[in-house]
């Protein structure tokens, strides 16, 4: 792999860190600023709000902006966000910094999804999108842990630092390895016009709408999956730390055989994950009581669930070869709207006193949904079954 795609993955692990870490320091940013861990909570929402909007709003406003020099600014702003996270004197410029690092967060992935797929040969460019979302996927299975412990030895705006730090580390990498010119057709690079005809592409938003189903099925099991673990698992509060970077683990192995198996049948991989990821769900709601078999569904429940991210991402990209940079960045915010479908539903059945391995049960139904939408997309005008989506060069 180009050695410019560690440069991706770094940035792609400091911004995975500035969205999952706040989860483990809220009782310190609570205490702190002295509001409700409820209100504190409100940073994680409105993070996740703040990635839907810039994956859309900055993607656009960067399209006619070379890529290398898009990302850099990205970079930028990531840094000022967790600055200003770092140095805020109370909750409301907290909250600022949380939205502005936000906003770098789908328009980098979008456009580094692009990049990474013109920095490598045509057989590998899952494989090239799922190392750049590898950084994502370290950043939950070490970097949330370290950081929260560095947050708490060392006081939570250590761990701000830190991201700032890698932010810094991640813009200087991609100013030296990042080619200037990443693919062929980049000096004309399509008019804003041409990036929203994309989407009068039916096939642009059946990849949406899976990415959605998919994605948001795993995340319907996973936000509530600490009160699996311990009210019917029976772990102690104290091991799910540990379970979570075992969930971790199976994201970062997911992510990477999902990719290379993408490269060689894209609609078979989407089609066999998203099968295994319904049947995963549904078992563990059904072996939740034994802790052997909570281990390994919740590793396989993280493998398989990742393991769709660059076959869905190479989807998108693929419908949308002529102005592929606004699709794949819609395509990021997809990936917030399954988180944010995914717990809200998840909630629903709690509140409907269904039991704690009811958000596992919606999941799979969910996950179920979206192998029905890539069934009818690949029958679809212009879905029809291939090994492979074209992605641009």
């Amino acid at each position: 792999m180009p050695v410019a795609l560690l440069a991706l993955a770094i940035g792609g692990f400091g911004i995975g860190l500035t969205e999952f870490v706040i989860m483990g320091l809220l009782p310190e940013v609570s205490a702190d600023f002295a509001v409700s861990e409820t209100t504190a909570g409100y940073l994680i929402s409105g993070y996740a709000l703040s990635v839907a909007i810039g994956a859309i709003a900055l993607t656009l406003a960067l399209t006619r902006v070379p890529r290398k020099f898009a990302l850099l600014g990205l970079m930028v702003l990531f840094i000022i966000g967790n600055l200003i996270s770092a140095i805020s004197p109370d909750y409301a410029t907290m909250m600022v910094g949380r939205i502005i690092a936000a906003l770098c967060h789908g328009a980098f992935f979008g456009i580094g999804a692009v990049v990474a797929a013109q920095l490598v040969a045509p057989e590998r460019k899952a494989s090239a999108i799922a190392f750049m979302f590898g950084g994502l996927t370290l950043a939950n299975v070490l970097g949330v842990p370290l950081g929260t412990l560095l947050g708490q030895a060392a006081g939570w705006r250590s761990t701000f630092w830190a991201i700032t730090a890698i932010g810094v580390i991640a813009f200087i990498g991609i100013a030296l390895l990042v080619p200037a010119h990443t693919g062929r057709n980049e000096e004309a690079a399509p008019a804003v016009r041409t990036e929203l005809a994309a989407f009068a592409s039916p096939q642009v938003w059946f990849s949406i709408a899976l990415t959605v189903l998919g994605y948001g099925g795993m995340f319907g099991g996973f936000t509530y999956i600490a009160f699996t673990l311990t009210e019917v698992s029976g772990f102690s509060s104290g091991a799910v730390p540990l379970l979570l970077v075992l969930f971790g683990v199976g994201l970062f192995f997911g992510n990477i055989v999902g990719g290379r198996a993408a490269d060689r049948d894209l609609v078979r991989t989407l089609g066999v994950l998203l099968a295994a990821l319904t049947v995963v769900l549904a078992v563990f709601a059904l072996v939740a009581a034994s802790q052997v078999l909570t281990v390994v569904a919740l590793v396989l429940m993280g493998a398989v669930g990742f393991g769709t991210v660059p076959a869905l991402q190479m989807r998108v990209m693929g419908y949308a070869d002529q102005a592929p940079t606004l699709a794949s960045g819609a395509n990021i915010a997809a990936f917030n709207v399954g988180n944010a479908l995914g717990a809200w539903i998840g909630g629903v059945t709690l509140a409907a006193g269904l039991g704690y391995t009811s958000p596992l049960w919606a999941g799979a139904g969910v996950t179920a949904l979206g192998l029905l939408v890539l069934l009818v997309a690949v029958r679809a005008p212009g879905g029809e079954r291939r090994t492979s989506v074209p992605v641009p060069a």
